[in-house]
């Protein structure tokens, strides 16, 4: 390998955590991350404080801590901040945040004021980054549908209390919980189940965020392959102003306990049809 090209595969291995279980469930924390390798901090054009204000404001906080704590599941937890490489977004023209330059590689921020210039040398590995994390979790969601017939993804994101200047859809409601998801991928008992295991928490359906991260392969395509966005407000479980978790760990923990419920529900609900018997 010439010695200025990297191994994406071995680099992005450090990035983020997948962790197999054998479940047919799938935790995702996709923007709980907060890295930004050194070597491509010179193509951000705003100060050091102002990146990291940046960051303040667009990490899902400890979404990767809450996946990571609740078993009975799969998880990929990312640690490469979304304001290098944001892996849920469409790689192409379909993905309406290029509208605001925030599709898969940010220009504009939060405020919709420029942040960065990437090279051209920089877009090619940091779309290697992108494709290696998709690749990845294709494999996960297909090894998961080769053992349980089904795959279920849980889609973790958080969001704050008050809309951002970049949010296409800031007149919407800000609920509790915002339950993201496309009918195709989304049957009715899983939706029952999601607002079963948090039915303290108010609650609307795909706003002010929509949908659900499922891989391209599978994308209208199998709907074996299940999706459902859990995006909590920020205010639900944690202090917006400090950045910590409020009340000494207690609304985490009692949002850990609503998730591990669902797992738990859901992985119920899976294997009550797997054993029912089939009609000849």
């Amino acid at each position: 390998m010439p010695e200025n090209e990297v191994d994406v595969d071995v680099e992005f291995a450090d990035l983020f955590t997948a962790t197999e279980r054998d479940s047919p469930l799938i935790l995702h924390a996709p923007h709980g991350g907060r890295t930004i390798p050194e070597r491509f901090r010179a193509s951000f054009v705003v100060s050091a404080d102002e990146l990291e204000a940046e960051k303040d404001r667009m990490t899902d906080h400890f979404t990767g801590e809450l996946v990571a704590s609740i078993t009975g599941a799969s998880s990929v937890v990312n640690h490469l901040s979304r304001l290098v490489v944001d892996v849920e977004r469409f790689p192409d023209e379909t993905e309406e945040m290029n509208q605001v330059g925030m599709g898969v590689l940010y220009t504009h921020g939060s405020q919709r004021q420029e942040i960065r210039r990437p090279s051209a040398l920089e877009r090619g590995e940091l779309l290697a980054f992108f494709d290696t994390y998709s690749r990845r979790f294709t494999e996960l969601v297909d090894e998961t549908l080769a053992r349980h017939g089904r795959a279920v993804i849980l889609d973790v994101h958080s969001y704050p209390q008050h809309p951002l200047p970049y949010e296409l859809h800031s007149e919407s409601r800000r609920p509790q919980l915002c339950i993201g998801f496309e009918p195709f991928h989304a049957p009715d008992a899983l939706l029952d189940a999601v607002r079963s295991a948090f039915a303290d928490l108010e609650q609307g359906d795909n706003g002010p965020f929509a949908g659900s991260y499922v891989p391209l392969k599978h994308y209208r395509k199998d709907a074996r392959v299940q999706s459902v966005m859990l995006e909590v407000r920020r205010d639900v479980y944690m202090d917006e102003e400090s950045g910590s978790i409020s009340d000494g760990r207690q609304l985490f923990v009692r949002l850990r306990e609503h998730l591990q419920r669902l797992v738990d529900a859901v992985g119920c609900q899976i294997l009550d049809t797997q054993s029912r018997p089939r009609l000849l």
